[in-house]
C-alpha cells in the first residue's frame, strides 16, 4: 500500500479514536477494523495511535470535570474516591468511561495518575481489538 494511505488511515484513526472517547460518536472500533484489515502490518502503529487519540479524548473530559466546583463530601464523593484514579482502567466503556474521566478532574485527581490509567486502560483494550480482528482474518 501507498504510504500516503497508511498515513491517511492513521489520521482517521487518530480522529475517530479522540471523538470516541468523548460524548461524540467516533466509531474507533470500526475503523481500527478497516484498517487492519487492508493493512495488518499497521497493528502496531495503529494501535499507538488509537491509544493516543482515545487517552486525549479522556483527557478532555478529565479537563471538563476540572472545570466544575471542588465536590462537597458525601456519600456520593465518597463512593468515587474509594477507588480513585484506578477506576480509569476502566475508561475504555462506552458512556461509564467518559463519566469516569469527569469524576476524576472533578475530584481533582493527579493528571499524572490519571493519564497513566487512562492509557493503560485504553491500550488494553485496542490491544484486545486488534488481536481478535487478527484472529478474525486468520
Amino acid at each position: 500500500m501507498d504510504a500516503t494511505f497508511e498515513n491517511l488511515g492513521l489520521w482517521g484513526l487518530l480522529l475517530s479514536s479522540f471523538l470516541s472517547s468523548t460524548l461524540l460518536p467516533g466509531n474507533s472500533e470500526i475503523v481500527l477494523g478497516a484498517l487492519l484489515h487492508q493493512m495488518p502490518s499497521l497493528k502496531w502503529p495503529a494501535i499507538a495511535v488509537a491509544t493516543l487519540g482515545n487517552t486525549l479524548g479522556g483527557l478532555t473530559s478529565y479537563g471538563v470535570g476540572r472545570l466544575f466546583p471542588r465536590p462537597h463530601e458525601g456519600r456520593t464523593v465518597e463512593a468515587l474516591r474509594r477507588y480513585g484514579p484506578a477506576a480509569l482502567l476502566l475508561s475504555w466503556v462506552p458512556l461509564v468511561g467518559d463519566g469516569l474521566c469527569v469524576a476524576s478532574g472533578w475530584l481533582r485527581h493527579s493528571v499524572t495518575a490519571a493519564v497513566l490509567f487512562i492509557a493503560i486502560g485504553k491500550f488494553a483494550r485496542y490491544w484486545v481489538l486488534a488481536e481478535g480482528i487478527g484472529w478474525l482474518r486468520g
